[in-house]
């Protein structure tokens, strides 16, 4: 599963806005920082204050902030309102699928259960626990192959 750039972005945002609680940030810097479009940008600001997250101030001193605390917003609640769907395969499409084994393959009911894990792991966590850590920053994680699948390749 791989996030959409919208959420990506989105997601960085708040990061970043949640670094400077102290000032207001405008969408430039982000745009800078992160080497974005400035224009997709918008679109996810834009999103964000519509969701009642962000708050956005015009004129020449402008720029935006958090409209609630770090610990009020979600991380699940972000990237389900981010992301234009969960389909891991056509067989989610509610529109149908052309797979002709639909009704009979298990795979749909482990795909499921793994989207429900995923979002059920990021519904535990909000915006204040994913900021960076002052002191040697956040451990990466590693994703490691499976061993069973690495003789698909």
């Amino acid at each position: 599963m791989r996030l959409t750039t919208f959420t990506d972005y989105t997601l960085r945002t708040l990061i970043h806005l949640g670094m400077h609680r102290d000032r207001l940030v405008t969408i430039q810097e982000i745009a800078d920082l992160h080497a974005i479009s400035k224009n997709h940008l918008m679109k996810v600001v834009y999103q964000l204050g519509l969701a009642g997250v962000v708050e956005t101030l015009r004129g020449r001193n402008g720029g935006l902030r958090l409209k609630l605390e770090p610990d009020q917003i979600n991380i699940g609640a972000i990237v389900r309102a981010s992301e234009t769907d969960f389909y891991m395969a056509e067989c989610f499409n509610p529109a149908g699928t052309s797979c002709g084994l639909s009704g009979a393959c298990g795979l749909q009911y482990v795909l499921g259960h793994a989207t429900n894990a995923y979002l059920d792991i990021l519904d535990r966590e909000t915006l204040a626990s994913v900021l960076p850590r002052p002191r040697g920053g956040a451990v990466p994680v590693q994703f490691y192959a499976n061993p069973a699948t690495e003789q698909l390749a």
